[in-house]
């Protein structure tokens, strides 16, 4: 136990994220449902960076538009968190304990607060190709911290995916490194603290989860984190909110479309299928965010990164293969 939170919970139950008994198995049915959410939601995640590169263009305040992007999700977060509430008191199911409730509280400081702080703030360095790249180290970080802390075993499939995933990440991220130095290095280096501190969010959310159920945890861990980028925002600027109608248009898509939604998808996903098989198929968002990026924004495409994104399509596609035949032990 470190900190309130176990540190070393049953395999099978890290495996299935649906119950503690061990033992327990996923359907096909259910572990397609949760790859369908999860590819959703990384789709849904991909257009984050894009709103953000607008809004910095219209008005380049990394503080400021993460604190009115909380402003307008806060509402649907308290919105589902009540309608969690309720469907369990209808259901006669056990209520929240204030530890669950602190648990949720600690996992969106960690996963939704600071990774976003640091993802905010590298990109008003990188593009957001690079930024997406970047980010989606992460399930590298997750297979090895699950493995320290939980004693996971590092699964073949699993790391023929992450390496032909993140070859063709590299091959992308390159290209476009050398060309912005100090700049590039800084936000990249910001965006590698936010995929650390989403890594360790995904690690321990599942047990989270299990105790309070995706919507309820969902609705508790981003109300914290809403909470958080407000009120830094408040302090950073002198209580200073002052944004153009533009600005806060896409502040607003940036909340519901690339937020909320998102959110609710992952988190739904993690309940049916491991935190790492999430990560893995997660990496198709750097895709979408590029064909984004190409289109919206006008960032240029090269060789290499069409090279990045078919190495990073097919390492997804290693994985889930893999993952659907792999017993859900994985001791065994």
């Amino acid at each position: 136990m470190a900190n309130g939170i176990a540190t070393t919970p049953p395999a099978s139950y890290m495996r299935s994220g649906m119950s503690l008994t061990a033992g327990t198995t996923l359907s096909i049915t259910n572990r397609t449902r949760g790859y369908a959410l999860a590819a959703t939601g990384a789709a849904l995640f991909s257009t984050k960076a894009i709103f953000i590169k607008l809004a910095y263009a219209e008005q380049l305040n990394a503080t400021l538009m993460l604190a009115y992007r909380m402003i307008f999700a806060l509402p649907f977060f308290i919105a589902i968190g009540m309608w969690a509430l309720a469907a369990k008191r209808q259901r006669g199911d056990a209520m929240p304990t204030p530890r669950n409730v602190a648990q949720a509280m600690a996992a969106g400081v960690a996963g939704y607060y600071l990774a976003s702080y640091f993802d905010f703030a590298g990109l008003q360095y990188i593009t957001a190709q690079l930024e997406r790249l970047v980010l989606f180290t992460y399930p590298i970080m997750i297979m090895f911290l699950s493995a320290a802390i939980f004693g996971e075993r590092l699964t073949r499939h699993g790391m023929v995916a992450a390496l032909v995933t993140y070859t063709g990440l590299a091959v992308a991220f390159a290209t476009d490194l050398p060309s912005g130095g100090n700049d590039v290095a800084l936000g990249t280096v910001y965006v590698l603290a936010a995929a650390l501190c989403f890594a360790v969010h995904q690690i321990y959310a599942k047990s989270f989860i299990a105790a309070l159920g995706s919507s309820l945890y969902t609705a508790i861990s981003l109300s914290t984190a809403a909470v958080l980028c407000i009120v830094h925002h408040a302090i950073a600027s002198d209580g200073d909110f002052t944004a153009s109608a533009r600005f806060l248009w896409l502040a607003a898509g940036c909340a519901v479309i690339a937020t909320v939604l998102p959110a609710l998808l992952i988190n739904a996903s993690l309940a049916r299928i491991s935190s790492t098989a999430v990560a893995m198929i997660s990496t198709l968002s750097p895709v979408v965010t590029i064909a984004l990026a190409i289109a919206v924004l006008g960032e240029p495409f090269t060789l290499a990164d069409a090279m990045g994104s078919l190495m990073v399509i097919a390492g997804v596609g290693i994985y889930s293969v893999g993952d659907s035949r792999e017993p859900d032990d994985p001791r065994v």
